[in-house]
């Protein structure tokens, strides 16, 4: 699967991407550590990126979770991660979640791609409900689900408990095909 936009495009990670990778990773882990704490912790070096790529690659095989990688067009760089994950087949239902770096906030590329996923998550994945889980202090996030046509369902409470601090209520967004 391939989507191309004016400036970046979206494929699936692959494992020739683990420098990349790392480098988008190491140069976001101030702006991700709070949400993306494991996948920090995955890509903290080149061989750990490596092992990361090969493990999702096959699990994107296997239908168990799918991570595209964002790219700007003129530097072939990683510019950010979408997650399609917590898949439930039986329910037909996943969680989509997302960053982008700092330097490329702002200017619409999560929204659109986050758009063309649902899409492809409907129409090729055959899901019927997806869901975006996010914290209220995220007003960027909050602003991409709306504008993507999730609509709040719930706080669900204690959902997420960043590295060192309490557990955090989310704010469960929804799409239905």
């Amino acid at each position: 699967m391939f989507l191309a936009f004016e400036k970046y495009y979206i494929e699936p990670i692959a494992e020739k991407d683990a420098w990349k990778l790392c480098d988008f990773i190491i140069s976001n882990t101030e702006r991700l550590k709070r949400y993306f704490p494991k996948t920090i912790a995955q890509n903290l070096t080149p061989d750990l990126s490596r092992i990361f790529v090969v493990k999702k690659v096959k699990a994107f095989t296997a239908n168990e979770e799918y991570l595209f990688k964002l790219k700007e067009k003129k530097s072939r760089t990683i510019v950010g991660l979408i997650y399609i994950k917590e898949l439930d087949w039986d329910k037909k239902q996943a969680e989509l979640a997302y960053c982008i770096g700092y330097q490329y906030e702002g200017q619409g590329w999560m929204y659109e791609s986050v758009q063309a996923l649902s899409g492809y998550a409907f129409d090729t994945l055959g899901l019927k409900t997806l869901q975006i889980i996010v914290h209220k202090t995220n007003p960027g996030s909050i602003k991409v689900a709306e504008k993507c046509s999730y609509t709040w369902q719930r706080t669900l409470l204690k959902e997420h408990t960043p590295p060192g601090e309490n557990a955090l209520d989310m704010e469960l967004y929804e799409l239905y095909k």
